[in-house]
């Protein structure tokens, strides 16, 4: 133990009460466990938590000691006795690590019970802990396959966050006489999102991502710029789970990186899904990936999952909070508190500050805020997107005069976020007017992606909460049917059907397929309703290409484009130029300064612009590698 657990030790027995034993105190990352044989006596008094995380600023869990804890079999069958059959429960494991009884189940209120009554019973009949999972349907492989990988690895993973814990808790810290944040990838640019922010003590990296579009002497940030090795990085923050914010991230792992990854538990299952894909992708390609499914397996092993609003130590000077962002399934906010006061910084990632069907808008309230970072992507004095109500209908009124005349309508989309969102429009509209018979296929990840939403309905509105829980699910609607891999070709021939299908900027995937099939005849159409990287094969044909050369049965063969080409602007999981100024407008506090990034340099130099001549703040549009001094 720790001088710091041992002093932390002493100073907690003067604030329990006599009866709390603590058999132990362990580090878990930022958090602090305390392992007792009188567990009974925690559960029994939830004040006692409170009042050691107030005095102590401190995140506590309350774990059995192994001492007390029943065989799992036994355990398993008094588990099974306690929790209502109508809970669903599919699966019982135990993590001997942790001391937990992990327990999958379909309706975790009823696992739950009124104000935490089962749960405690549970803990009270058979010592155990319990982490309490939803359960995954058959098609969210990537989940099971992580939860699998979890339990496995759970000794390794156990020391893996005591050290984490030990390096956050150093008795001898530095004190913060300056802050520096350097953009290695991002900024006048859109991909390879990093930026490194720099104390004397700590080294935090914000995002690492790939370009997926592009120039290939650009996809990766500039980690050879630094003047550290990574074994020296105290933690990574990943905003979401896009290539373009987390897809170099093995990579890390790969060449030295041992230390912490703090994202929001479905950006975990997000970014895993995504990056497998992207090897597959260029493997299908004949090339060589950067990373194998290995490296993803150790990066899974150093996640710690945080809640939206939960303060967390990362370093020894640095406490991280994050915040709903409003752009795809557990996309972050990041709030960083630094020094003992000494700064705060926001920044944004990718962000939605407007309507959308599935998430509330972007969080606008921090405690503190002296530098904000915001993305720029449709930061331009021209990207004013239409209303969503009229894209709804424009993109409705399309399907509805495409598939009248036999036509397919092909929509290139990021199998996580703008599928789920089309998605969400077309149930609805079939749900209120009835009788609708167009099928609308899913390929690639999409079926998959739209599973994980239901898994993680807390990060989703309150109504499509409710159409969850209740089992009624949108995602589940007969209206959508899984493409065959080997019937991409027929079923885009046969017509009078709706295609989602990725890439969402047809630099690859399923979506190519499609594409070739439909490409050279009139009655279909390509629609478009997510942003086109510059350079990408979606921005070449939105713009006006009249032919596209592809791969065709190991050649490369020209595609007259003579379907109808349209672009549906409303369905963007970004804030168009109208939503960031709003989104600086409801900013409470008002930031010192402002920096814009994630944008095409025009764009990003615009939005500079404009938020300096609106708001009267420093704003600046700073070039990859510059550093910039906030203290």
């Amino acid at each position: 133990m720790t001088q710091f657990l041992k002093e932390l030790e002493k100073k907690m027995k003067e604030v329990l009460p006599e009866e709390c034993e603590i058999s132990s105190l362990e580090y878990e990352g930022p958090d602090i466990v305390i392992y007792t044989s009188t567990i009974n006596k925690f559960l029994s008094d939830e004040t006692i938590i409170k009042r050691l995380a107030s005095t102590f600023k401190k995140k506590f869990i309350i774990r059995p000691a192994s001492s007390i804890l029943t065989e799992p079999e036994e355990a398993k069958k008094r588990i099974e006795e306690i929790i209502p059959l109508e809970a669903g429960v599919k699966n019982i494991y135990f993590d001997t690590s942790f001391n937990e009884a992990v327990i999958e189940a379909e309706k975790l209120g009823l696992v739950i019970g009124k104000g935490g009554s089962t749960l405690k019973k549970i803990t009270q009949e058979t010592g155990w802990g319990v982490r309490l999972l939803r359960a995954a349907p058959e098609e969210a492989k990537t989940i099971r396959a992580i939860r699998e990988l979890l339990i496995k690895e759970s000794a390794d993973r156990k020391k893996i966050l005591k050290r984490v814990g030990k390096r956050i808790y150093k008795e001898d810290k530095k004190p913060t006489d300056w802050i520096r944040i350097t953009g290695l990838g991002g900024w006048r640019e859109v991909g390879r999102s990093c930026i490194l922010v720099e104390t004397p003590e700590s080294k935090i990296m914000l995002d690492c991502g790939v370009s997926v579009a592009g120039n290939s002497d650009k996809m990766f940030p500039y980690l050879s710029s630094v003047d550290f090795s990574l074994e020296e990085l105290d933690a990574v923050v990943i905003t979401h789970g896009h290539l373009d914010h987390s897809g170099f991230l093995p990579y890390l792992f790969q060449y030295g990186y041992d230390g912490p990854v703090y994202v929001t538990p479905a950006t975990r299952d997000v970014m895993v899904l995504l990056q497998k894909d992207y090897i597959s992708v260029l493997e299908r390609n004949a090339k060589t990936p950067l990373y194998s499914e290995k490296d993803i397996k150790e990066e899974l092993k150093h996640v710690i999952p945080r809640a939206y609003g939960e303060v967390t130590d990362i370093a020894p000077d640095v406490r991280l909070t994050l915040h709903n962002a409003g752009h795809i399934l557990g996309s972050s906010i990041v709030h960083l508190h630094i020094g003992e006061g000494a700064h705060n910084l926001v920044y944004t990632g990718d962000l939605k500050f407007g309507y959308a069907e599935l998430f509330d808008s972007a969080d606008p309230s921090f405690p503190r805020l002296e530098t904000l970072i915001i993305e720029s992507t449709y930061g331009g004095p021209q990207d004013i997107q239409k209303p969503r109500y009229v894209a709804e209908k424009e993109l409705i009124n399309l399907i509805l005069e495409v598939t009248e005349n036999n036509g397919t309508v092909l929509i290139p989309s990021f199998a996580v976020g703008r599928a789920q969102e089309v998605m969400m429009v077309i149930e609805s509209y079939a749900r209120q007017k009835g009788g609708w018979d167009i099928p609308v296929y899913l390929d690639g990840m999409t079926k998959e992606a739209s599973a994980m939403h239901a898994i993680y309905p807390e990060y989703l509105k309150r109504s499509l909460q409710r159409r969850i829980l209740h089992n009624n699910s949108p995602f589940n609607s007969n209206i959508f049917q899984n493409a065959d891999p080997k019937q991409r070709r027929q079923i885009a021939e046969d017509g009078r059907c709706v295609i989602l299908a990725p890439a969402g900027m047809m630099n690859g995937g399923p979506v190519l397929e499609y594409f070739k099939a439909i490409a050279e005849d009139e009655k279909n159409a390509l629609v478009f309703v997510g942003y086109q990287a510059e350079g990408s094969l979606g921005r070449k044909i939105q713009r006006g290409a009249k032919e596209a050369v592809l791969e065709e049965n190991g050649r490369t063969q020209e595609f007259k484009i003579k379907a109808r080409v349209e672009t549906i602007e409303g369905f963007s999981g970004h804030a168009d130029l109208n939503q960031l100024l709003g989104y600086y407008k409801k900013l409470n506090p008002k930031p010192e300064r402002v920096l814009t990034v994630h944008g095409e340099e025009k764009k990003c130099m615009n939005l500079a612009r404009s938020i300096a001549y609106k708001f009267k703040v420093e704003a600046t549009a700073p070039r990859n590698l510059d550093s910039i001094r906030l203290k």
